[in-house]
């Protein structure tokens, strides 16, 4: 993050770090479908959380977080948010977004409906997140990964793809 980028964010926060209450599994929010996702169905399981974009020069990841989810899905939950913050990436509606991924990807994993990932209309979830690990996305395609009691054990930037070994470690472990 740049110096200006960082003052920007202390003005717009007020300079205080942002405070999460409550659990990830007090989340309800809409697939890209509409259907309504209960977190509370996560309980006892690890997610991996990822905000996507369809056009971006991480898009590609798409096949490697569906690989993962085939890989490890009885050890993970993937969970992607296709989100419109960086360089207008994801100009999509849900239904555009979904058929690209389903045609271009294959993408079997969860997708939910776009959402804003920073700024002041930052939706509850990625607020949460970042009150929790420190880590507000920095581009498209930034991870975290979610312990089986709920707790934020990483985070991980674009440029590390989802079937990293640092990434998977902290799935199989």
């Amino acid at each position: 993050m740049g110096l200006v980028a960082f003052l920007s964010s202390k003005l717009i926060s007020g300079g205080k770090p942002k405070q999460a209450s409550g659990s990830i599994y007090d989340f309800k929010m809409k697939s890209l479908d509409g259907q309504d996702i209960d977190f509370n169905q996560y309980r006892g399981k690890k997610l991996l959380i990822v905000n996507t974009a369809s056009k971006c020069g991480y898009t590609p990841q798409y096949a490697d977080l569906e690989k993962l989810h085939e890989q490890y899905g009885n050890k993970v939950v993937v969970l992607g948010f296709p989100a419109n913050n960086f360089l207008w990436q994801e100009p999509g509606s849900n239904e555009e977004i979904a058929s690209f991924c389903q045609k271009n990807y294959g993408v079997a994993f969860q997708m939910f409906e776009k959402i804003s990932v920073k700024g002041n209309d930052q939706h509850p979830l990625y607020q949460w997140l970042e009150a929790k690990s420190g880590h507000a996305p920095s581009w498209n395609f930034c991870k975290y990964v979610i312990d089986e009691n709920g707790n934020v054990v990483g985070f991980f930037g674009s440029k590390v793809k989802p079937l990293d070994d640092q990434i998977v470690s902290k799935i199989i472990q």
